[in-house]
């Protein structure tokens, strides 16, 4: 069957509360109609979800007390950038718990969602991509599922952790479908998803996958297979998949929707080049280092194009024929279509 990555986040959460009475579920807005984008709409243990003030270091300290007492919380803010109010619970209290008092003070089993994502006149305190700064922090597990199947599945493990994970959702996913297993097991954190492919390794996670995607059948028509490596999770990353896929490409393109400077896509090329002493051909896109506009005459320059992505991507290619035809072709769509929203013609599945 098809679900969608809204429905897909329903049923994991529905299915922790029914599984394990120690779980609860706690964010502003989760009990109201819409429900954080329908993800908690009619949640079957209604007595063990909480509407919580707008107050997210307080919010989010409580959620850590209860997970180190016992429960197994699942806290929601619905913007990522709110949850700077609460970096130092995160960071400091979370982040920290399993290895503070010489490891004897037990365990954080707790999982936030932090949801991503663009378009639709977000501006720059509502579209931020953080994903590399929780990334970059010891004792954190940081998932960035691209599909409805694999939330599903990445949330039930994410559940199911003793340590902290945070879970990283993007909006432009929440209406994507994927082929769906009602009794999946859950996801193995750390590892990553392959499509397979024999010139060209792209390295992506989250919404970036879709893109991923679309780039594999425009590569396709002009003779470039391209593998892709869904990462899911990006703290901890499975550098054994990146490197068996690069072993086999020797080209690397890694995806990401953040800024360049001190970014995660840095992060892997700088690991790939240590391992591997610089043999590879590697480019990396992501934005550009400044705020996102709010006006979608300006968003639309912000985030990379197909285009321009399949444009640096063919110069890593020394003679492609009909390269020309086919970048010109993405342009044309392009310039007749809005970009400030999802592309309406991807639906899945993955």
């Amino acid at each position: 069957m098809l679900i969608n990555f809204v429905e897909a986040m329903r049923l994991a959460t529905n299915r922790a509360l029914e599984e394990d009475k120690d779980v609860i579920v706690i964010g502003e807005g989760v009990p109201d109609p819409k429900a954080v984008f329908g993800t908690t709409r009619d949640l079957s243990r209604p007595s063990r979800v909480f509407d919580m003030p707008i107050s997210e270091n307080g919010g989010t300290g409580i959620c850590i007390g209860a997970a180190v007492t016992g429960l197994k919380p699942i806290l929601v803010h619905q913007r990522i950038d709110f949850s700077l109010y609460a970096m130092d619970q995160v960071v400091n209290n979370a982040a920290k718990w399993s290895s503070m008092y010489g490891g004897r003070a037990g365990t954080c089993p707790l999982v936030i969602r932090m949801i991503v994502g663009r378009g639709w006149g977000q501006g720059n305190q509502h579209s931020q991509n953080l994903s590399g700064l929780y990334a970059s922090i010891p004792g954190l597990k940081v998932v960035a599922p691209s599909s409805a199947s694999s939330a599903h599945a990445l949330f039930l493990a994410a559940v199911q952790d003793k340590n902290p994970v945070i879970f990283i959702e993007h909006r432009w996913l929440h209406n994507t479908e994927s082929d769906f297993d009602v009794n999946q097991m859950p996801a193995e954190i750390g590892k990553a998803k392959v499509i397979p492919g024999r010139d060209l390794t792209i390295v992506s996670w989250s919404y970036q996958t879709v893109e991923a995607l679309k780039l594999k059948k425009q590569l396709w028509e002009l003779n470039i297979d391209a593998e892709i490596v869904d990462l899911q999770t990006i703290r901890p990353i499975d550098w054994n998949t990146i490197f068996q896929s690069l072993d086999k490409t020797q080209r690397l393109v890694v995806l990401d929707e953040s800024w360049k400077t001190n970014g995660l896509a840095g992060e892997i090329m700088a690991k790939t080049y240590e391992m591997r002493r610089g043999i590879y051909d590697m480019i990396r896109i992501t934005l550009p280092d400044c705020y996102c506009p709010s006006t979608p005459h300006l968003a639309k320059d912000f985030y990379p194009k197909q285009s321009e992505m399949l444009e640096e991507i063919l110069d890593l290619f020394h003679t492609v024929v009909g390269r020309k035809t086919a970048v010109n072709k993405l342009k044309d769509w392009e310039k007749s279509n809005h970009l400030d929203v999802p592309d309406k013609q991807f639906r899945g599945p993955f």
